[in-house]
């Protein structure tokens, strides 16, 4: 007969309780090493660029160590090698543009409190003892309230924050500190040298030593991101208009993770200003540019979002309705040529090529609208139900073409991106404009607007003048 563990503890009272409590430690010990194991296993598996950062910062930190143990360092610098030890923790971050921007905000920050507090130090040793704790007040007062102030700016607040931090506390503690103007200079000379020497260990070792680039890795977020909106778009005809129903899921909410990576992507791009220029990415690439494709990705995704509900809504209607078997074939195509679209996209943002074909998809889906127009124009329901069967159709159909705006502003911005950057085939796209705009100002090309048409026309003069190469 088996007995209730929970009814034993109780019938025993407290030491009863205690008894099985401290019987059950090895087990519950077992048990949570067991999950902490998963945890660092799938830690690893997601990214293993943890593990290697991991064992860079510990290398980082055991060479600078060696500052104390390597006595003619040691008796220039003193204790101030702490101060290395000290920067390589807090400045050493997973990528290179975040630990660049660390280091640069650490030793700038240092260099200016440290000249500031020397400089307040001297004018408050010049007023006497009485007015040096005024003059020392009103310095700290002024510097910390501006500084604190600046923070608030949203350009300084992205780059220059940790910056503005490590100011604030370097001058006051060398403006209120009590040594002689000739050990504050050795003081500051000692703590800019061996924060020096943290920052650029940990430079040199995040470039030079299996470096990850910020750049690079919102590059691909960018780009993947996209392509989940294909995957989503591509599968959707076929799930809420066809007729399978045991297809892979995987893809249903994938896009869903577009909905959250704002923070991350705005960070990765303010850490890929500060990396110098590596594998395709030049010096100055057009970062800003990246968020600027992520917004329009993400109002895109919005979207999604509610064409996703609807699929919900859909699988439990028991046979699809008359309104929707009209309009089934229009909106099968617009999905796809809109996941081709963006597929399309995808790609060319991962290969860094110029998207020529997209526009192509694009047109497709719209000439798809039109036929759906044109059907909606003659359609005439009898026996239907409007709200149960025709509106959700509609909602569904509004948004799938509000989805090929979404996807033409996103090729837009990928086009700019394209020339900004100088991808592959870009020059073959920015040749025919300029050739245009230099036949405009000679005179041999004249703009012709159509009638009843939003479309410009170029008329050509055949004339001598007007052969180019």
């Amino acid at each position: 007969m088996d007995i209730d563990e929970s009814a034993v503890r109780k019938s025993g009272g407290i030491f009863g309780r205690g008894w099985w409590c401290l019987k059950a430690l090895p087990g519950r010990f077992i048990d949570n090493m067991v999950e902490f194991a998963h945890k660092v296993e799938k830690l690893g598996k997601d990214d293993p660029r943890r593990i290697t950062h991991s064992i860079k910062v510990g290398l980082t930190l055991s060479l600078v160590s060696l500052l104390y143990y390597c006595r003619p360092i040691y008796g220039g610098f003193g204790s101030s090698t702490m101060s290395a030890i000290l920067t390589v923790v807090v400045v050493f971050e997973f990528s290179v543009g975040a630990t660049l921007g660390k280091g640069f905000n650490r030793a700038l920050a240092t260099f200016l409190a440290g000249a500031l507090g020397f400089g307040a130090h001297h004018l408050a040793t010049l007023a006497g003892d009485k007015g040096h704790p005024a003059i020392l007040w009103f310095f700290i007062f002024l510097l910390a309230a501006v500084a604190s102030f600046v923070r608030f700016f949203p350009g300084i607040k992205a780059r220059y924050d940790y910056g503005v931090l490590m100011f604030i506390l370097t001058f006051c503690l060398v403006s209120v500190s009590g040594y002689r103007e000739d050990e504050i200079l050795e003081l500051a000379h000692k703590r800019v040298s061996t924060i020096a020497i943290g920052c650029l260990t940990c430079v040199i070792m995040s470039i030079f030593v299996f470096p990850v680039w910020a750049g690079l890795d919102l590059h691909k977020l960018i780009a993947h991101n996209i392509e989940k909106q294909a995957d989503f778009l591509q599968g959707f005809g076929e799930l809420y208009f066809g007729t399978k129903r045991d297809m892979d899921m995987s893809w249903l909410h994938g896009y869903r993770s577009v909905l959250n990576s704002m923070t991350a992507e705005e960070a990765m791009a303010n850490f890929a200003r500060w990396e110098p220029a590596h594998g395709k990415f030049r010096f100055g690439h057009p970062w800003k540019q990246y968020l600027k494709i992520s917004g329009m990705t993400r109002q895109c995704a919005y979207r999604l979002e509610a064409l996703s509900n609807s699929i919900t809504s859909e699988m439990k209607a028991q046979k699809p309705s008359e309104f929707k078997k009209i309009i089934t074939l229009s909106c099968m195509e617009i999905s796809i040529e809109l996941g081709k679209a963006l597929q399309e996209i995808s790609s060319a943002i991962k290969n860094m090529t110029y998207p020529f074909t997209v526009s192509t998809h694009i047109v497709n889906a719209k000439t798809a609208a039109e036929d759906l127009h044109r059907a909606l124009e003659g359609i005439t329901l009898n026996n239907t139900n409007i709200l149960d069967d025709v509106m959700p159709a509609v909602s569904v159909t509004s948004l799938l073409l509000e989805i090929i705006e979404c996807t033409k502003n996103i090729a837009e911005s990928v086009k700019v991106l394209a020339c900004l950057a100088k991808f592959k085939g870009a020059d073959l796209a920015i040749l025919p404009e300029k050739q245009t705009r230099r036949l405009l100002r000679s005179g041999n090309i004249k703009p012709h607007h159509a009638e009843n048409d939003s479309t410009h026309a170029l008329i050509i003069e055949y004339a001598p003048s007007a052969m180019v190469e």
